[in-house]
């Protein structure tokens, strides 16, 4: 594929080789190619390191403190930083709620918030899914009720990833009940300090704990952190989901997951058995078409917002990385049945990444909307189906 890059593009490309290899810590590296939990001053110095290097915002506008990257450059960063094994940046900060504010946000809130998250120095958490409305998102029933020059808030959030260790919340909720669902929803960024608001912790099925609880008691928002019009946060709520969807795709995680499963099987022997060579061969190919149709998008993202697109790359993104991780753990036989997820953080065994990989990508296919969600979008929007 080196033929498809400009000599910019690769000399980019070199250049984040090089950042990875002189900035990234060994010990976070091994942490996060054995599977083993990330604290959150794991992800501080990683963030800090880019954000000194200018790069951990790099696909914002200049304006707002970013590198201006384009779509292309945006991919290979990606690319390189999951193969290499370093930690996820996440998302929520610069991905999510950073995007919505320069889009959508006033004056006064791009400059209180923009400048603290381009420099690592203010963490969100994303208050989107609830009990009984999760892919389902229109059903939300966290309440926002205006008093004066304040809401008050009530409800709950769940599965809000590392909530225990933001600052703040961008939080969707429901400011009219007399209205078609999607129509009377708002976007309300909460400061976690408030009064009223409490974190429960979720240990997930691979021991580890990185989502929660959050419940919400007559926690009073200014007016002024509410984002863009009244009502109108559904399509806050779409823009953001659209950049959530199109980095689901993770070719540079899958690729380092195939190696590793080249490398487990050649321990056991089973380099040269058919059936690896096939299942191996067939993993390839679908990966390689993954990287083709992520490229063809990267081509045109510059020029319009991801749209059914996205969902394309969510499914055959989330649903390769668990064919992979499925794979390999079924190469560790009877080894496999012998994973205790009692000390995640301290299990020194093979099974550490592979079982652990394996179990966290059940739900690869359910956040950001979950794919039988993104296979009806594909059908209305590519298919005219209903």
């Amino acid at each position: 594929m080196s033929s498809l890059w400009t000599p910019e593009q690769v000399a980019f490309r070199d250049e984040v080789r090089t950042f990875l290899r002189e900035k990234l810590s060994p010990v976070t590296r091994d942490k996060v190619r054995r599977g083993l939990a990330l604290q959150k001053q794991d992800h501080e110095d990683w963030h800090d390191a880019l954000a000194e290097k200018g790069w951990y915002a790099g696909f914002w506008p200049k304006e707002y403190g970013g590198a201006g990257w384009d779509a292309a450059q945006t991919f290979i960063f990606n690319d390189e930083y999951a193969y290499h094994g370093a930690p996820w940046v996440l998302p929520y900060c610069v991905n999510y709620v950073g995007p919505v504010i320069f889009t959508y946000g006033n004056d006064d809130q791009k400059a209180r918030f923009l400048p603290d998250i381009v420099s690592n120095k203010v963490r969100f958490c994303q208050g989107y899914s609830e009990p009984g409305a999760g892919s389902d998102l229109a059903s939300l029933r966290t309440r926002a009720v205006r008093q004066g020059d304040h809401y008050v808030v009530n409800g709950s959030k769940i599965w809000t990833s590392h909530a225990h260790f933001a600052d703040w919340i961008f939080c969707l909720v429901r400011t009219d009940t007399d209205v078609r669902p999607q129509a009377g929803i708002s976007f309300l960024l909460i400061d976690m300090k408030t009064p009223g608001i409490e974190v429960q912790p979720i240990t997930t099925i691979e021991g580890h704990h990185h989502v929660n609880a959050v419940f919400f008691s007559d926690v009073k928002v200014p007016v002024e952190n509410l984002v863009g019009q009244e009502n109108a946060g559904w399509t806050y709520a779409k823009f953001l989901l659209g950049h959530e969807r199109m980095i689901s795709a993770d070719t540079g995680k899958t690729r380092r997951h195939l190696e590793r499963a080249q490398a487990l099987a050649e321990e056991r022997g089973l380099q040269d058995d058919p059936g690896h060579k096939a299942q191996m061969a067939q993993f390839h190919v679908d990966l390689k078409a993954l990287e083709w149709l992520t490229l063809r998008l990267v081509q045109t993202s510059d020029q319009h917002a991801p749209g059914v697109e996205a969902s394309m790359l969510k499914i055959r993104g989330t649903e390769l990385q668990q064919r992979v991780g499925e794979y390999a753990f079924d190469l560790l036989g009877l080894e496999g049945a012998a994973f205790d997820i009692a000390e995640p953080e301290t299990d020194e065994t093979p099974l550490s990444g592979i079982a652990r990989d394996m179990l966290l990508q059940k739900a690869t296919t359910i956040w950001g909307g979950s794919n039988e969600i993104q296979r009806g979008i594909v059908a209305k929007h590519t298919l005219g189906l209903r």
